[in-house]
């Protein structure tokens, strides 16, 4: 038993060692400019031993980035309250996004970048998840938003929440490219933005005319 326990908190303390290795490196010579092989230098690990938790330098941006996004999905999902109004619950969701987000910019940047078609390596199933995540998260609000007649749409909630959740993933890109990130000003942003799918623009028939 104790020999687990210890084998485990090698596999622990390794671990740590390559993700803040690659951090270090990451926020000092930048993602582009450092080498897996220097990560391993770094934290004092063979080559082999990196690829046990991550098959590429990407795979490991996003070690570092999954355990934060996880907690955000998590935590969000613990203070919304349903007594709130729709909007808020979302701003909610997406501002503690925001917020994690905004503590590491250089690191947020390249995350952001590269999670583009991010569908191979060890961690991208996981990143995944959390994704998957976040968008039933804002399905569930918007489906009980529908049900209860709080809002009507012919379409389904799982489009209406693909639709802010695009929003978001826009709005944060261009917010985290400011040279200052201010929280409150863009999550203001993001609302007005929301408030435009919520309310819609009550369109006369000939803005949606289509020709044929």
């Amino acid at each position: 038993m104790k020999r687990e326990s210890l084998r485990e908190k090698n596999k622990e303390d390794k671990l740590l060692r390559i993700k803040n290795a690659a951090i270090e490196l990451f926020l000092s010579k930048g993602f582009d400019d450092t080498t897996t092989r220097e990560i391993a230098a770094q934290a004092g690990v063979g080559m082999g031993t990196v690829f046990v938790y991550a098959e590429t330098k990407r795979d490991l941006l996003f070690l570092i980035v999954n355990d934060g996004l996880e907690a955000c999905v998590t935590e969000a999902r613990a203070t919304i309250q349903p007594d709130y109004s729709l909007l808020r619950n979302l701003l909610i969701v997406l501002r503690r996004h925001y917020q994690y987000f905004a503590e590491s910019p250089v690191l947020s940047r390249a995350a952001l970048r590269e999670m583009y078609f991010y569908q191979s390596g060890k961690q991208a199933e996981r990143f995944n998840q959390t994704r998957h995540a976040l968008r039933h998260l804002l399905i569930d609000l918007i489906s009980e938003a529908l049900e209860k007649g709080i809002i009507t749409s012919t379409e389904g909630a799982d489009l209406i929440a693909q639709t802010i959740f695009a929003i978001y993933q826009v709005d944060l890109r261009i917010w985290l490219s400011e040279d200052e990130l201010d929280l409150d000003a863009g999550t203001d942003r993001l609302r007005r933005q929301i408030e435009i799918v919520l309310t819609g623009l009550s369109p006369q028939a000939s803005a949606l005319a289509l020709p044929g």
